[in-house]
């Protein structure tokens, strides 16, 4: 589950990591009156971020990112900003739409020295089944180019599953950003502070980008992303309750609500598989046939006549999909019980334009064959993943 950067923020702030104060708002009038309120002297004379809260990166790039130098500025801002449909480089051509924006406290100190800007996350290494700490001196907008172009500039510190991260790796990676000084100091304690909040959140990603010295030796989490594991939300209630459908495709929100495990893609023909690894193997089939996964979609181990149902219709609000594959694998659950469950739901839907290719391998697998070829309906059985994919092709002819 992916968070705002205003709710990473909060939560690695619990953990003493300092970060760049904001208030978020949903409308102009409270964009207003959070700058009002942001700093303890009042806001004469300050300067204010105003940004765009999608879950996406490269916001500046985007226009999603303004800097606002007075209150009347903040209001032209946060106006065009709230409503607007942003494009980045992680949002593809289509956009985000800004239900919100975070009125931060600007980081620059006015005749002070520039400040500077760096990387860091904390992520899993599944290659050496390790935690991994990246880090680099050059961090801000460009950082996928630097990881590109200049490899040598990325730093990484693999942390040991046991020991956690050290002192000495802390101080190891400060060294190496080239910290000296106060700011060597603060730069080893936000380290430990960051992988504190990542081992206890149970994230898959926590980045800090950018990770910002100010001009007086200070180091601040400017911006914030956290990446939540699905799978441990059960120990954190709180958290789950951050989740923002909004921001999610809402063929996937209504999936999750039926339990499905369902992804969007951009193809033409919709599958419905019982198994991640045969999924895949689906998608790769349906690929090597001549057509496009339109999604992603596991029904689970026990896949029932309900979970079939609900598949086929969240599969058919796709304008795109032409044609379905059906891949089952009857070993918690009976093919035939399956096969029952789709000429249930087929007949429940009603009138399904689009070819239903059915292949159900496995625990009566022959009889459920039998009822699907003798269910009068349009639905098209095969033995072999080939066999299905073959056919797939045809509909799509």
């Amino acid at each position: 589950m992916n968070l705002h950067e205003y709710q990473a923020k909060e939560i690695i702030k619990g953990f003493g990591v300092p970060i760049q104060e904001g208030i978020v708002a949903e409308t102009v009038e409270q964009a207003i009156e959070g700058a009002a309120k942001l700093y303890p002297d009042g806001p004469d004379g300050k300067w204010f971020i105003i940004k765009a809260q999608i879950h996406a990166g490269g916001r500046g790039k985007g226009g999603g990112v303004k800097l606002a130098k007075s209150l009347a500025q903040v209001e032209e801002i946060a106006g065009k900003i709230l409503g607007m449909t942003l494009v980045t480089p992680q949002t593809g051509p289509e956009g985000k739409v800004v239900h919100k924006v975070l009125v931060a406290q600007d980081m620059f100190y006015p005749g002070a020295s520039e400040p500077k800007e760096y990387y860091l996350s904390i992520t899993l290494d599944r290659e050496r089944g390790r935690d991994v700490l990246i880090a680099s001196a050059e961090g801000g907008m460009s950082i996928e180019e630097v990881a590109e172009e200049h490899p040598d500039k990325i730093i990484r510190e693999s942390i040991d599953p046991m020991l956690g991260i050290q002192p000495f790796q802390c101080r190891k990676i400060a060294f190496k950003m080239g910290f000296t000084g106060d700011a060597f100091k603060s730069a080893v304690s936000f380290i430990a502070k960051i992988y504190k909040a990542y081992k206890a959140t149970d994230c898959s990603l926590i980045e800090i980008n950018p990770m910002l010295k100010t001009s007086d030796d200070k180091i601040i989490a400017v911006d914030c992303k956290i990446n939540l594991d699905d799978n441990a939300l059960f120990r954190h209630k709180d958290y789950e309750a951050m989740r923002d459908i909004l921001e999610e495709a809402p063929l996937e929100v209504e999936a999750s609500q039926y339990n499905l495990n369902y992804i969007k893609l951009d193809g033409n023909v919709g599958c419905m598989v019982n198994g991640a690894g045969l999924a895949m193997a689906t998608m790769d089939m349906i690929q090597l046939s001549g057509g496009e996964p339109a999604n992603f979609l596991d029904v689970g181990g026990g896949a029932s006549p309900e979970t079939v149902e609900k598949g086929f219709r969240i599969i058919l609000k796709d304008p795109n999909v032409k044609a379905i594959l059906v891949n089952i694998f009857g070993g918690i659950v009976r093919c035939d019980r399956v096969a029952n469950g789709i000429v249930e739901a087929y007949k429940i839907i009603g009138d399904i334009q689009i070819p239903i290719i059915v292949r159900l391998q496995g625990t009566n697998a022959i009889e459920a064959a039998k009822i699907i070829n003798e269910s009068g309906l349009k639905v098209m059985s095969a033995i072999t993943l080939e066999e299905a994919a073959n056919k797939v092709k045809e509909a799509l002819a």
